[in-house]
């Protein structure tokens, strides 16, 4: 089986319910969906139909009390009819960054364009009352921003929300 995930993207900010959707290509098309860091896991399924190109969703909630300890998380589908005579089964992984390890009560993010002057405290300040949560708008935008002290006028920076 052919697997190809169009959501969500890779590094995309996912809170406690995680949409995946995307195209499978097998014969009898049963998907495993694994999301996990290392530490702990969750796991779901998903069918995709038979014999043919067919769409595949799922909604993955993250039950309280999951052990993730880091809040770069992976998603995982694969194919469980695959794997046969040696031969893996077919799967595909993507980063995803996983809000409420980062923010608190975290339920959705702004997106805020870099300005000329703009710093990540001066966002956190605006943002949060706060110029020292400026880690929390670096950790949204890891995948982009190396270094904290350095952000560039265009760029599109998620600022995690909690309401």
């Amino acid at each position: 089986m052919n697997i190809e995930i169009l959501q969500p993207k890779p590094f995309d900010l996912v809170g406690n319910r995680i949409l995946i959707a995307g195209n499978a290509v097998g014969f009898e098309g049963h998907l495993s969906i694994l999301i996990g860091e290392g530490h702990d896991e969750v796991s779901a399924s998903a069918s995709a139909g038979s014999t043919s190109i067919r769409q595949f969703q799922a909604a993955v909630d993250i039950p309280d009390g999951t052990a993730f300890t880091l809040n770069r998380l992976f998603v995982t589908v694969s194919d469980d009819s695959g794997g046969e005579d040696g031969i893996p089964a077919p799967t595909v992984t993507v980063p995803v960054l996983y809000g409420p390890l980062i923010l608190p009560g975290y339920s959705g993010f702004w997106q805020h364009v870099v300005t000329t002057g703009d710093t990540l405290s001066k966002l956190a300040l605006r943002y949060y009352d706060d110029a020292g949560a400026f880690l929390v708008i670096h950790q949204a935008n890891q995948h982009i921003v190396a270094n904290p002290s350095l952000i560039f006028p265009g760029q599109v920076l998620r600022i995690p929300r909690d309401f």
